[in-house]
């Protein structure tokens, strides 16, 4: 069998085993995804407590046995673990960046208002009731777009309809009628664009005051999201990190090698994955909290523009009856351009305000199995550290370069951009992970970045990074094999390198697995030359034969020239040289000559039309003559 028939059959196989697993959760009542459902596949494989070959092909029995383990794991109730996973699918699942974001938003805006657009660009009107019904669909159409109030509202209506007639009146929709329908699209968003700037504007001075309350400004949705979603974020921030803390201070405790052995009893196991689970929870309200603090941002940087763009418009048409269509209209375009990035940020604080509390059930199990007075109880009088108090107590703590040649470290100061390295395992001590049973502590970059085979490593303390310095290679593969037993950790600990190389399921091929590889895909072009190879085209190379001779005329260049002559012994009287010449003709040439005369204008005067009824009339000529 062929490599590529191998890896089809390996895929096929995989997803046999991935349907058979969520048809056999949707029967048991659990709904789980296909994303999920091959990350457990995966997990269990990878672990070597199941005991599975991955150098050999998958037997009957091994199928039966992957889909009951994985069944299990999935059916499993209140395990920190378990919701962990679900929490890092579900988080892949739905955030993406902020620009991805801003794009899905523009597709789902266009998309809801594609129906409306259609159903204008592709009517035939006829009749004056239709063309009514048409200029009514175009003013929804805006509504829709711009967000501002809605379309059944009788005083929006009527404020939107008085803003259009301004710019379209209804007597040039049959100019309209006969665009194509590209151009009638492109003149319906432009349309939208300036009626909203025309009644943004005309909001703003309904107060009658020169500074505009950009608040009253601001959309709806933003009214609404801007102070909440911040404030929730950090609260639930604050909630996961003290957890945190206080896990880290138990198992710490618990694992310390001079403690005393009486808490045995304890489930460390839980324990542990109920640290992770927080430790996920806090990374992901992390990544929101940024994003929303640069919505924040941008929410201000547009809101001045906002305020600039009114103030020039107010200056624009004030005390002015008419104003230029082509100098008043940009303005209004670029005041709808930043409503509308003001909506998209309202939007996305929505979409992550969403995501944050989707992520709320999913650190359920651990708050269920360990309650904060439980935990408190098993601290006792043992300090609850921070992570910033931890980086102060091991801040003094340096590594001395020249003590340790065989190693590269980096230190602040002589590195640069030193705070924007990317450390390993997600900035945790990979050496407490090891020595400490699974123990996440952060890491100290000030005391030293451990640079090995091109990757960077940070350490707890001074000890850690020493020992660690040793045997780095023992102890990346330790770290690769806590995360086989908990595989939660690989996203935590952002380990998919590591894990990556594992190849599709194989017949009988050593140092293959029978797990899909995962493929990646990026945008990426290339450019190339118009002749990459040299032509042996003669630049030079000329056809017509007229222009040969103007090139060899210029060449020639006669009128700077002076002709030289010589006559010698052998020359002389060989022949005779002859030359004629023309002696100038004197000529003459005929133009038209203008000119002008003045004729005198004819007067006669009648006399005798009055007064008598029988008298005669007189004519007299007064026309005055000619050569005066």
């Amino acid at each position: 069998m062929s490599a590529e028939m191998s890896r089809a059959h390996a895929e096929s196989v995989i997803k046999n085993i991935i349907g058979e697993i969520v048809q056999q959760c949707a029967v048991r009542g659990h709904a789980v995804s296909d994303t999920l459902a091959a990350f457990m596949v995966k997990a269990v494989v990878l672990d070597p407590r199941n005991g599975f070959n991955v150098d050999r092909t998958l037997t009957k029995q091994d199928v039966q046995k992957l889909e009951e383990l994985c069944l299990d794991k999935l059916m499993e109730k209140c395990s920190p673990s378990l919701d962990t996973i679900k929490m890092q699918v579900y988080f892949d699942m739905n955030y993406t960046s902020r620009r991805e974001f801003l794009e899905e938003i523009q597709q789902l805006l266009e998309s809801r208002l594609s129906p409306v657009s259609r159903e204008i660009t592709d009517s035939r009107v006829k009749t004056r009731d239709e063309l009514d019904a048409l200029y009514c669909k175009i003013i929804s159409y805006i509504l829709l777009r711009s967000g501002m109030g809605s379309p059944t509202d009788v005083s929006t209506l009527q404020e939107a309809t008085a803003a259009l007639q301004s710019v379209f009146p209804q007597t040039e929709l049959g100019a309209f009628m006969v665009l194509l329908k590209r151009d009638k699209e492109q003149q319906l968003k432009e349309l939208a664009m300036i009626v909203t700037g025309i009644r943004l504007f005309n909001n703003a001075n309904k107060t009658g005051e020169e500074e505009t309350d950009l608040h009253e400004l601001m959309p709806t949705a933003l009214k609404e999201a801007l102070p909440v979603t911040s404030k929730s974020m950090e609260n639930e921030l604050s909630v996961s990190q003290s957890l945190a803390w206080k896990y880290t201070a138990l198992l710490e405790k618990l694992t310390d090698p001079d403690s005393q052995p009486g808490a045995c009893d304890l489930p460390m196991v839980l324990l542990r994955q109920a640290l992770y689970n927080v430790r996920q929870h806090e990374v992901f309200l992390k990544l929101l909290l940024a994003d929303a603090c640069s919505c924040a941002e941008h929410i201000d940087i547009l809101q001045t523009e906002l305020s600039a763009q009114i103030k020039l418009l107010k200056e624009t048409v004030k005390s002015k009856t008419a104003v230029p269509t082509a100098k008043v209209f940009p303005l209004f375009k670029a005041l709808s351009k930043l409503w509308s990035g003001l909506q998209d940020e309202a939007e996305l604080l929505n979409i992550l305000n969403n995501i944050m509390l989707n992520l709320q059930p999913f650190v359920a199990s651990q708050a269920k199995l360990f309650s904060e007075a439980y935990l408190d109880g098993l601290l006792g009088a043992s300090e609850v550290k921070t992570d910033k108090q931890r980086m102060a107590e091991s801040s003094d703590e340096r590594i001395v370069p020249a003590e340790m040649k065989e190693q590269e470290w980096l230190l602040p100061e002589t590195t640069a951009s030193f705070n924007e390295l990317l450390p390993q395992y997600n900035g945790v001590c990979g050496y407490t992970l090891v020595n400490r049973d699974g123990l996440l502590l952060p890491g100290n970059p000030n005391i030293g970045i451990l640079k090995h085979k091109e990757k960077l490593y940070v350490f707890s303390t001074k000890e850690a990074a020493l020992k660690f310095a040793c045997s780095p290679d023992d102890f990346i593969a330790e770290v690769a094999e806590k995360a086989k037993h908990s595989p939660e950790l690989i996203q935590l600990l952002k380990l998919h390198q590591q894990f990556s190389c594992i190849s599709p399921y194989s017949e009988m091929h050593p140092g293959e697995s029978f797990l899909v590889k995962p493929i990646t895909m990026c945008e990426s072009g290339t450019q190339t030359d118009i002749h990459p190879v040299e032509s042996n085209l003669v630049k030079s190379y000329e056809w017509n034969e007229w222009e040969l001779r103007r090139k060899a005329i210029k060449l020639a260049d006669l009128l700077t020239k002076v002709t030289h002559s010589a006559q010698t012994d052998l020359s002389h009287m060989r022949r005779e040289n002859v030359t004629q010449t023309w002696l100038p003709k004197n000529t003459a040439c005929q133009s038209k000559r203008d000119s002008e005369s003045s004729v005198p204008k004819p007067q006669i005067y009648l006399a005798g039309l009055r007064g008598q009824r029988d008298g005669h009339m007189v004519k007299t000529n007064l026309t005055r003559s000619v050569k005066e």
